[in-house]
């Protein structure tokens, strides 16, 4: 089912940019048996999702805003302290399951939208002067971590 931008305007669903941020003591992600990302100690792991109005300057400020957000130990960012971020885009932060029993993924943006903006989140925090490992789009991929708190963060830009 091809679905536009329409969708993601549909009442109730949120339209923006959107990470699931959690605050970590080490954690990887695994493609085919083989450690493609992976931070080690005190950092932040972030699932990113993409809708289809998003841009290159709602990325940037998604950027800006994982670099400077103090949920670090003490109330400190990973600017301050120079902590690492795992990075893993997660298109089905926009499942939507309120009708029936299967979710439906029409608010998420296509691939070909999605992974370039997903790669400018990534871009421009390496810009900024952090240390990013990342996933690997459109992989099946596994994730461990060890959520330190816990400590969760919903964010959308």
């Amino acid at each position: 089912m091809d679905v536009g931008p329409e969708a993601a305007a549909a009442p109730g669903i949120m339209v923006g940019m959107r990470a699931v941020v959690q605050r970590v003591d080490g954690a990887s992600v695994v493609v085919e048996d083989r450690t493609v990302g992976a931070i080690e100690g005190e950092g932040l792991c972030v699932l990113v999702g993409v809708t289809h109005e998003d841009t290159k300057e709602k990325a940037a400020q998604l950027a800006r805003k994982l670099w400077t957000i103090r949920m670090l130990q003490d109330e400190r960012s990973c600017s301050d302290t120079g902590a690492p971020l795992l990075v893993i885009s997660q298109f089905t932060l926009y499942g939507d399951a309120r009708k029936g029993r299967r979710p439906t993924w029409n608010a998420a943006a296509p691939g070909e939208v999605a992974e370039p903006l997903v790669d400018e989140v990534v871009a421009q925090l390496r810009s900024l002067g952090a240390t990013v490992e990342t996933g690997r789009f459109g992989a099946r991929m596994r994730v461990s971590l060890t959520n330190d708190g816990p400590f969760t963060v919903l964010l959308e830009i």
